[in-house]
């Protein structure tokens, strides 16, 4: 969602991480674990946050109270993916930039995750309001083969990089939040010109394609959409016009910003499973564990983000994801990802405030200690 619709409701903009944070050395490369291995739901965590709360001095606990390295303690829950945003050249942070992808693939890695890397086409965020196209590519844009060249060597060059390192994530993302067309100026135009729309997402798919089967490596390919409601539409469009070769539907699902409730939005995810024969995951959501803000930084998930009978508490926070997960696996769905569970306070900045925009909604509590919704991934262990 966020990517943000989020950010748009809350501080009427996206937010941006200010890089008033350094970057810091390469971790030290570890043999990665063994992580071919398909586990039947996954369980994952959107980490792109992570490597800058670490530089900005963010220091997380085990559930003893003992520093450990978080990417760790997210393993040891029974986490199994790890998903993390990739911007183009985003100039104005050090963060969400190739090098630190590639630093936070390495740490998951090391940890036996698998990883969903979520191209966003852009240098800062895309979501249903914004689809900025990156400035390299701006003399292009009208230029639809130019530009679908351009998509598929960066693509296709980012992942054979990756390959290299022996860093190769197992799932991509073509585009974040792509409800509108991708690769827009300033000014999103509507309708969807689906006959550029379709040409550029295939370029994209191509891509992956192409590398997966010279590195005889499987990559699994999704599109990702936000909110359920407008994934009906979407794939109906995205289909009639040639956007087949994928593998996953990927869904934000927001409560407060979505037409569907906990009681019906499992017939959403069946529809869309049974009509398009995929595979189905949620890819962003979060829950507030409390509606305390410790820092300058507004929450954005308030008050109105609450469902009934589940309280802005830590175990109200557990009971949403467990529903949540419960009712994607009796749909036929495979996976749920909490988006930015480690996004803690810090000294850092975003433009509009020092702290996290989400300090009420991570996985950690005010002492960066794992909250009782940690316990959600235990889940993968049964």
């Amino acid at each position: 969602m966020n990517k943000l619709k989020i950010f748009l409701f809350a501080v009427g903009s996206l937010l941006l991480m200010a890089a008033s944070c350094s970057d810091k050395n390469s971790p030290e490369v570890l043999e990665p674990e063994e992580t071919t291995e398909t586990p039947s739901f996954y369980y994952g965590a959107d980490l792109s946050y992570i490597n800058e709360m670490e530089d900005c001095g963010a220091v997380y606990k085990n559930t003893n109270n003992i520093n450990t390295n978080p990417y760790k303690i997210f393993k040891d829950a029974g986490a199994n993916l790890v998903r993390v945003r990739l911007w183009h050249n985003p100039t104005w942070t050090n963060y969400s930039n190739y090098v630190d992808v590639k630093k936070t693939i390495q740490k998951a890695k090391n940890e036996g995750m698998q990883v969903l890397l979520d191209f966003h086409y852009s240098d800062t965020w895309t979501d249903p309001s914004k689809q900025k196209i990156p400035v390299a590519w701006e003399n292009e844009i009208d230029n639809k083969e130019a530009l679908g060249e351009l998509l598929y060597n960066y693509t296709y060059e980012t992942l054979n990089n990756l390959a290299k390192a022996n860093l190769v994530p197992e799932m991509v993302q073509v585009g974040n939040e792509i409800n509108p067309m991708i690769l827009q100026g300033e000014e999103l135009v509507w309708p969807i010109d689906w006959d550029r729309n379709s040409y550029l997402i295939n370029k994209g798919i191509k891509a992956v394609r192409d590398i997966s089967k010279e590195k005889n490596t499987e990559i699994e390919v999704m599109l990702h959409i936000a909110q359920p409601e407008n994934g009906l539409w979407w794939f109906k469009d995205a289909t009639a016009n040639g956007i087949t070769d994928y593998d996953w539907i990927g869904l934000s699902y927001y409560p407060i910003w979505s037409e569907y409730t906990l009681n019906n939005v499992g017939a959403v995810f069946q529809k869309l499973i049974n009509t398009y024969k995929k595979k189905l995951m949620v890819v962003e959501t979060a829950y507030p564990f409390t509606l305390e803000n410790i820092d300058e930084a507004n929450n954005i998930l308030d008050s109105k983000a609450l469902i009934s009978g589940y309280p802005a508490t830590e175990q109200g926070q557990l009971d949403y994801l467990n529903k949540l997960k419960e009712i994607i696996e009796n749909a036929g769905g495979a996976g749920l990802v909490y988006w930015e569970p480690a996004w803690v306070s810090t000294n850092c900045s975003t433009l509009w405030g020092k702290g996290s925009h989400w300090d009420n909604a991570t996985l950690f509590d005010h002492n960066n200690k794992p909250t009782l919704g940690m316990q959600f991934y235990n889940g993968s262990k049964k």
